[in-house]
């Protein structure tokens, strides 16, 4: 048995062992299907931005991983659409961004255009070619539209968390104006969006809802929120401990939310 096959192989014995008792139907209860989430691709590390940051060289060995292993790696407006309709298929996986870094487009985009795989990028919008120069210019982020593998989202005007905000019309704007203004630069209709850092209430809910989205992504809704509600969708955040094979099987799994919850099965610190 080759390796990959034998790291998939350790994964699924992990997650039957840490099941402990539950039945397979009950396992099957417990899965999420695997929304994963980066930031930085960058070969320079930063102690401030650890959780953040993946290198180029374990970022195409993770997306390599996915290829290798014939995960279903479908564009995240697809896999909505198939949660909707109950009907996902097996090794389903969906790859985002958050905040539009400038080294998605030098360090990720040439990977998966390499593998052919689709991706989604949540803009912070106010923040798009900004002097600082750290984030996406306009003419990168249409270049990645350009070809076909990208779909851009919005993640809000700004990168304060909608929470925080106390007027619900900053809120509204923070969520319609910045879909109104990536329709105009990007001429497509913009149906994705992240809270930014991943929180959100009831109300910012109901305001993507009304603004027109198809979908929003989260980090941790908690229990309130059905795994299938498409405007509470949980990301699992992909940082370098994932350089290990294993754990990003695990991660990819379906299971890593039931695994992480069972506290005996500590195996990466995220």
């Amino acid at each position: 048995m080759s390796k990959p096959r034998r790291l998939t192989g350790i994964a699924g014995v992990i997650i039957v062992i840490a099941a402990g008792s539950l039945s397979i139907s009950s396992l099957r209860n417990e899965y999420v299907v695997p929304i994963i989430m980066y930031h930085s691709v960058n070969p320079k590390s930063d102690p401030l931005m650890k959780r953040l940051i993946v290198s180029p060289e374990t970022f195409e060995r993770q997306m390599r991983f996915l290829k290798r292993h014939h995960y279903n790696v479908l564009p995240l407006e697809t896999l909505v659409q198939l949660i909707k309709e109950e009907n996902v298929p097996p090794k389903a996986v969906a790859i985002t961004f958050d905040d539009g870094y400038k080294d998605n487009y030098a360090y990720a985009f040439p990977v998966l255009k390499k593998y052919n795989l689709p991706a989604t990028i949540f803009i912070i919008v106010n923040e798009a070619g900004r002097p600082q120069a750290d984030r996406l210019s306009w003419d990168e982020i249409k270049a990645m539209q350009g070809s076909g593998l990208i779909t851009f989202g919005s993640h809000a005007l700004g990168p304060e968390p909608l929470i925080n905000v106390k007027s619900k019309e900053e809120v509204k704007m923070q969520v319609s104006g910045s879909k109104k203004i990536l329709e105009q630069k990007l001429a497509r209709k913009v149906n994705l969006f992240s809270y930014p850092e991943g929180m959100f209430d009831a109300g910012t809910r109901q305001l993507v809802i009304d603004a027109g989205y198809l979908a929003a992504v989260a980090t941790k809704p908690g229990k309130k929120y059905s795994a299938c509600d498409v405007f509470a969708l949980k990301r699992i955040r992909i940082s370098e401990n994932a350089s290990n094979m294993l754990i990003f099987a695990v991660e990819t799994s379906g299971f890593y939310t039931f695994m992480k919850g069972r506290s005996k099965f500590k195996y990466g610190k995220k």
